[in-house]
């Protein structure tokens, strides 16, 4: 597979699917247009045409979310981050075992581990590596509303997120306690770290969810 920042199609063929954070299915994923049209064993149905094929030999496929995030929704739809047919494609593909308390909490992957991060059918990452360059727009984004400081007052953190496409981030006064590389693509955040491990963040009406922290944009002076 070539890098690409879209996938028209994709089939994840013999995956360990979390279609919950705590239920899992053997089988196939499908992506058609961004979203998910089949999961499990195969049956009859015909895969999508022209798709992209990952064989992942048992790896797992993960939704991304974090657990302030789903509750931030109204109930009817949390629903929304299950890997299920109808909803967004929007997860990673990883040969490690996840628990369900980091898939809720801080989902965190090392580059040797991951094989995709796929968000709205759009392949962020493959084989540990981004598709696209750092800082640069999506279709029908504004990358305007990412950029500037987010802060959790009540966990003592300050992000930065950089017009360059890089974050910094200020954790109980050391500045520069974590450094790396971000993507957006619709309300999706995806983090490398100059560490080098991937994260995960969504922004909900104005406010950023990562890793069970609860970011609001600080004001710019003026």
């Amino acid at each position: 597979m070539t890098r690409s920042e879209a996938a028209d199609a994709l089939v994840v063929i013999d995956a360990t699917v979390h279609v919950t954070p705590s239920q899992t299915v053997r089988g196939d994923l499908w992506v058609e247009d961004g979203r998910i049209t089949h999961v499990g064993p195969r049956g009859k149905e015909s895969r999508p045409s022209q798709a992209r094929v990952i064989d992942v030999d048992g790896a797992f496929v993960v939704p991304l979310l974090v657990d302030t995030a789903v509750h931030a929704r109204p109930e009817d739809q949390r629903g929304g981050y299950d890997l299920t047919p109808g909803n967004p494609a929007t997860f990673a593909v990883t040969r490690e075992r996840v628990s369900e308390s980091r898939i809720r909490q801080m989902l965190v992957l090392q580059p040797h581990d991951l094989l995709a991060v796929v968000v709205s059918g759009h392949v962020e990452a493959w084989q540990g590596e981004p598709t696209r360059p750092a800082g640069t727009a999506t279709p029908g984004d504004e990358l305007q509303r990412w950029h500037g400081v987010w802060v959790d007052d009540s966990r003592e953190l300050e992000q930065h997120l950089l017009p360059d496409g890089r974050y910094t981030e200020t954790r109980h006064g050391r500045t520069d306690a974590y450094t790396g590389r971000y993507w957006v693509r619709d309300d999706h955040i995806t983090y490398l770290d100059d560490t080098g491990f991937w994260a995960f963040g969504e922004l909900i009406d104005g406010v950023l969810h990562h890793a069970g922290f609860v970011m609001h944009k600080r004001p710019t002076a003026g």
